[in-house]
């Protein structure tokens, strides 16, 4: 993570979108997604999720060239073992606002609860990544980049196919788990009753 220079432009509003992925995989990152999107932006954008994966990689390279700002915030599997979910979010969430090069006016964090209270200008949104442009794009962004680092690390760990369920508790994942064990990828709390 890196922490850039914040970008000031005199009467502007921006309205930045954050979501994140890789909430509930047993194995991997949780990536935190945020985007400011500008006005007359057209893509056509919704859950990131019900896109294949060719057309979210697509889409993720026309957002980081029209976005206004975006920035992505990692945390790693070990982290969420030792300070838990509930703060793996949060965490998440400031990083990615940390690597986005731009002050915003407005947050809007998918879901029902509010991980930035501390932040006034943070609303939430449920189903935010299907009815707010920036909400989707900032799903997008986290996915397209989460999906690629698991895929690099089904080299390592070919056994458990982390290309196609990049960590997701796949029937033949808590298989993979059974017969060989936990990887260095793993989240020990998450994976505690498949050993």
């Amino acid at each position: 993570m890196h922490m850039q220079k914040q970008l000031h432009i005199k009467g502007s509003i921006f309205v930045a979108g954050i979501d994140e992925v890789g909430r509930g995989s047993l194995a991997g990152p949780l990536v935190a997604g945020v985007v400011i999107l500008p006005s007359n932006c057209r893509l056509k954008l919704y859950d990131s999720k019900q896109i294949l994966a060719k057309k979210r990689q697509e889409l993720s390279l026309q957002i980081q060239a029209q976005a206004i700002g975006f920035g992505l915030g990692w945390v790693s599997n070990t982290e969420i073992d030792d300070f838990g979910l509930a703060w793996a979010l949060q965490e998440s969430y400031e990083r990615a606002l940390s690597d986005m090069a731009v002050e915003v006016s407005h947050i809007i964090l998918d879901g029902s609860q509010n991980y930035l209270s501390e932040y006034e200008i943070c609303e939430t949104c449920i189903k935010g990544d299907q009815k707010v442009a920036c909400v989707a794009a900032a799903s997008l962004l986290a996915k397209v980049a989460r999906d690629e680092y698991m895929c690099l690390q089904s080299v390592k760990y070919p056994a458990y196919r982390y290309e196609t369920n990049v960590g997701y508790g796949t029937v033949s994942h808590r298989e993979a788990i059974k017969k060989h064990g936990l990887t260095d990828l793993h989240r020990k709390s998450f994976c505690s009753n498949l050993i």
